[in-house]
């Protein structure tokens, strides 16, 4: 039997209850004005960070990033950041060969077939972050199980992301859920790469591994030579293979981040296949601190940012 606290996150009421309360939040937020989310942004910054904002003055990559958010409209974050219609501009920028095939997309997930579905999946939806949920073995769920996942696929739907941490382009979204194939590499959990770009140039790269069981992070520069600074997590040195076809992930996510001041783009690579992850515009929400504090400002220099407007 499992803990107090897993067993309630596995009841239908405790979705049921977080999507009310997350309603009242929804609607809170919904009323606010650009100098109310203004307030909010230096209220969380600072929590997180550890030092107030100078909306005159944002030199560090962290605090670029507020400004990035509140006040950069460009709509093409709003297309590129949705899981589902991305896809279709990333097959004409790359082609097909380098998306996950998808299964299936639904507005509610009480509408999901599961049995039309493959034994191994993942659902997840457009607009959010962190809601995968990976099916390794359909046949092993009880009809209760698929109840309290379509529960939870709902409340993801209904949580507006964007609004939570400011990154208003994901309340943009029409929310939908996307089943893909599973895609297995092999290793206990499937590395993330993740580059960081600036003008249409890749400059770093991180490996996300071990998100479901002891998630750690590793930065390379695009010689893959390991770097000493790291966001949100501690530095490990524990050095990684550089993937064989390095150099066509670096072009593809120089391709793919063309004419944006930054983005970072999720690759995957499966026995020597590239997969696209996302693009994301609004890395950590600005939010996850940079150590040593020195590279918030390195990356702040390399981020070139017209920040005529801060009203």
């Amino acid at each position: 039997m499992g803990s107090i606290k897993d067993i309630i996150r596995n009841s239908s009421y405790y979705y049921s209850f977080l999507s009310l309360r997350r309603a009242i939040f929804k609607w809170k937020m919904s009323h606010m004005t650009k100098e109310d989310l203004k307030r909010r942004i230096e209220k969380m910054y600072e929590e997180r960070v550890g030092h107030k904002l100078d909306w005159g003055h944002l030199v560090t990559y962290t605090e670029k990033m507020q400004w990035e958010k509140l006040y950069d409209d460009n709509p093409d974050k709003v297309t590129l950041s949705d899981k589902y219609l991305v896809r279709e501009w990333v097959k004409e920028k790359i082609g097909e060969r380098h998306l996950i095939p998808l299964l299936g997309v639904w507005s509610n997930a009480s509408d999901i077939d599961f049995d039309s579905l493959p034994n191994q999946f993942v659902l997840k939806t457009n607009c959010g972050s962190g809601d995968a949920i990976i099916i390794r073995d359909k046949n092993r769920l009880s009809i209760k199980e698929i109840k309290i996942i379509q529960k939870k696929l709902n409340y993801y739907l209904n949580y507006d992301f964007g609004l939570s941490s400011c990154e208003i382009h994901y309340s943009k979204i029409k929310p939908m859920i996307v089943a893909e194939q599973f895609i297995d590499s092999g290793e206990k959990d499937l590395p993330d790469y993740k580059f960081l770009c600036f003008n249409g140039t890749p400059y770093f790269c991180w490996v996300d591994i071990g998100r479901y069981t002891d998630h750690s992070r590793h930065v390379y520069d695009m010689e893959w030579n390991f770097q000493e600074w790291n966001q949100y997590y501690e530095v490990k040195d524990i050095h990684l293979p550089r993937p064989q076809n390095f150099s066509e992930m670096k072009q593809i996510a120089s391709i793919l981040s063309q004419g944006f001041s930054h983005v970072r783009v999720d690759l995957y690579n499966i026995n020597g296949r590239i997969f696209f992850g996302e693009m994301t515009f609004t890395n950590g929400s600005g939010f996850d601190v940079i150590k040593p504090e020195k590279y918030d400002y390195m990356l702040g220099e390399l981020w070139k940012l017209n920040m005529d407007v801060c009203n």
